[in-house]
């Protein structure tokens, strides 16, 4: 999974750049709508999904001119309203300039702690960054090996792959988000049966990790719209998880 796969290579409706009812500048260089025997709830759920992957990142000046802007908000909204889900949207935006939320972003997720335990040797105690965004991060039950390998497992199952030129182990959090988004598309593009597959991955693994970096975050100070981000995808995969469960429930065992 590339850097910019679930953004770019999205099938329609998925590209979180806007609407009909958005400004011109937000709309789609190609058709607003997925394609017309596609399931468009499961479309706007990769929609989603994608979206959040692309947020949870450090902004490049692309991203933070959809923050400044609104853009990135007001699609967000324009997909939840395509789904069945009642989940409530978060607020996308920010009024810092890049700078600021780039810092945010290293302060929370990349820059961990050091402190001086002993001057008179030198001994320090160095942690790492505030909020893990690694699933195994919040598995002390799992070891790291177990979490990443039936991650590696289902990626490869489905054909998918980790860009070897990103550090980024199977469990980060945007991978893990990319790989929802893409098995929401694959619903309702070619493939119902992904609906269980989807089910399975949010149980076992995006879950926990939403899960777990929502509660950090909630308890650090000036988030940004990072916190109103991991809030909602938080919301969104529970939503999306009971909605799941009640619809293949229903349908019963194949």
């Amino acid at each position: 999974m590339s850097d910019a796969e679930p953004v770019d290579d999205a099938p329609d409706g998925d590209r979180p750049t806007g609407g009909e009812d958005a400004p011109e500048r937000d709309r789609r260089a190609v058709g607003d709508e997925p394609p017309t025997d596609a399931d468009r709830d499961a479309a706007a759920r990769g929609g989603l999904y994608a979206l959040a992957a692309r947020a949870m990142t450090e902004p490049d000046e692309q991203l933070h001119e959809a923050l400044a802007s609104g853009a990135l908000d007001r699609e967000c909204r324009r997909l939840l309203d395509r789904t069945s889900l009642d989940v409530e949207p978060p607020d996308l935006t920010t009024d810092d300039d890049r700078e600021t939320v780039c810092a945010r972003f290293n302060d929370l997720f990349v820059l961990g702690q050091t402190t001086v335990e002993d001057r008179t040797d030198g001994t320090i105690d160095a942690e790492g960054p505030d909020v893990s965004l690694y699933e195994s991060g919040y598995r002390p039950e799992a070891s790291w090996n177990d979490v990443n390998l039936d991650l590696a497992r289902a990626y490869d199952y489905f054909g998918v792959e980790v860009d070897t030129d990103r550090r980024e182990n199977h469990d980060h959090y945007r991978l893990e988000l990319e790989f929802a988004g893409y098995l929401c598309r694959r619903e309702a593009a070619v493939d119902p049966d992904a609906a269980r597959a989807r089910l399975d991955f949010l149980d076992r693994h995006l879950a926990v990790l939403s899960e777990g970096v929502d509660d950090a975050l909630d308890g650090e100070p000036g988030t940004g719209y990072y916190g109103e981000l991991a809030a909602f995808c938080r919301r969104l995969v529970a939503a999306d998880t009971d909605d799941l469960a009640d619809r293949l429930e229903g349908e019963g065992d194949p």
